[in-house]
């Protein structure tokens, strides 16, 4: 079985360590377990894992946030995967710096990524998990928010996080969704 994981975030050294690129940072973690690297390919950079049978292809669009749709159709095609078989990974300002959930779908809830995935895609079923960045902005900053580098609290704990996501991602290779859903979503 071949899944398709999409670390949302945008390409460049000056997004590296921004709560936008969790999707990155995630993906990035995850190669790293297996010590492969991603390489550039068509709209974004690409490594290919294994994982208990299952061939985990990670992709990080290179197409900046806004245009994310269009990496994640085109690998979809490509790799011949369907949309239950993909995974969006993505900030998320309404849920508080440390809370994470997994969704089967759902609406974009204000963000670019996933407004141009749902977009391309036609359809809101898709399967994302949601990595909460706080709302620590005053009205009408939140693009600088999200765009802005961790905190030093932040930091701290980011690695503890990151270890949690990366055991859901694998978790929903090889036991599915739902129940990825019912074991994580309560801790």
């Amino acid at each position: 079985m071949k899944y398709l994981i999409i670390g949302l975030g945008n390409p460049g050294e000056e997004y590296e360590n921004t709560r936008h690129n969790i999707g990155f940072k995630v993906l990035d973690r995850l190669a790293s377990l297996s010590n492969i690297s991603f390489s550039t390919d068509k709209l974004a950079d690409i490594a290919s894992i294994k994982f208990k049978g299952r061939k985990l292809i990670l992709i990080k669009p290179n197409t900046f946030m806004n245009l994310s749709g269009k990496a994640v159709n085109y690998w979809m095609i490509k790799e011949k995967i369907s949309s239950e078989n993909i995974l969006v990974v993505s900030d998320d300002i309404s849920l508080p710096f440390n809370t994470i959930r997994m969704r089967s779908k759902g609406s974009d809830g204000g963000h670019n990524g996933l407004k141009d995935i749902i977009k391309v895609l036609s359809s809101v079923s898709f399967p994302r998990i949601k990595f909460g960045v706080g709302s620590e902005f005053n009205k009408g900053r939140q693009s600088d928010y999200v765009l802005g580098k961790w905190s030093e609290e932040e930091e701290v704990l980011l690695d503890e996080k990151l270890d949690f996501v990366v055991k859901m991602i694998q978790s929903f290779s090889t036991i599915g969704i739902n129940r990825t859903m019912n074991d994580f979503n309560r801790r």
